[in-house]
């Protein structure tokens, strides 16, 4: 299993498309790794340097319809090349979503409250979040403030998760 732990990526938009997670122009690269370098570069948001913010960071918590526009599972494989196995939003683009399980990784939809929660509380801090997958909650921290938040999976994304994705699962059960 992947690592679900680290330190918070906060992007304060909605409708993060997947051009903006990787850009159409680097689809015919034939490794995961050549992504590593393009990950949200062409994402157009106040503050945001991609050279400076991503590095280090495992976990983006974000808003509303991330991973939106074209169904391809290059948006998650960029994510994952960087280290960033977990993405915490109010909702995803459905196919982005599934992607990210078939990857061994994992899509998190909150309320909009407790995402405006999350970023009042802790944006703009350097925040980590510890995700307890076995009992379904995250432990979020920046210094002494601490928020735990349970949330729901399903029990068959649970065991793509847990397998390592859904290559892994297959191999395990077919």
């Amino acid at each position: 299993m992947k690592n679900f732990d680290g330190k918070v990526l906060f992007l304060d938009r909605s409708d993060i498309n997947t051009d903006e997670i990787i850009p159409a122009r680097y689809l015919t690269e034939i490794t995961k790794e050549a992504l590593t370098p393009h990950l949200l570069e062409d994402l157009n948001l106040e503050e945001f340097d991609p050279c400076a913010d991503i590095e280090g960071k495992n976990v983006v918590i974000t808003r509303a319809n991330f991973g939106c526009g074209s169904s391809r599972e290059h948006a998650p494989w960029a994510l994952e090349m960087n280290g960033i196995h977990v993405v915490i939003a109010e909702s995803f683009a459905r196919i982005f979503r599934q992607n990210m399980f078939n990857c061994g990784m994992i899509a998190i939809e909150l309320p909009a409250e407790t995402i405006d929660l999350l970023f009042q509380r802790f944006g703009g801090k350097p925040a980590e979040v510890r995700t307890d997958f076995e009992n379904k909650q995250l432990v979020i921290r920046a210094g002494e403030d601490e928020e735990r938040i349970p949330f729901a999976i399903s029990e068959f994304d649970h065991q793509l998760v847990k397998a390592g994705g859904w290559v892994d699962f297959a191999d395990q059960h077919y």
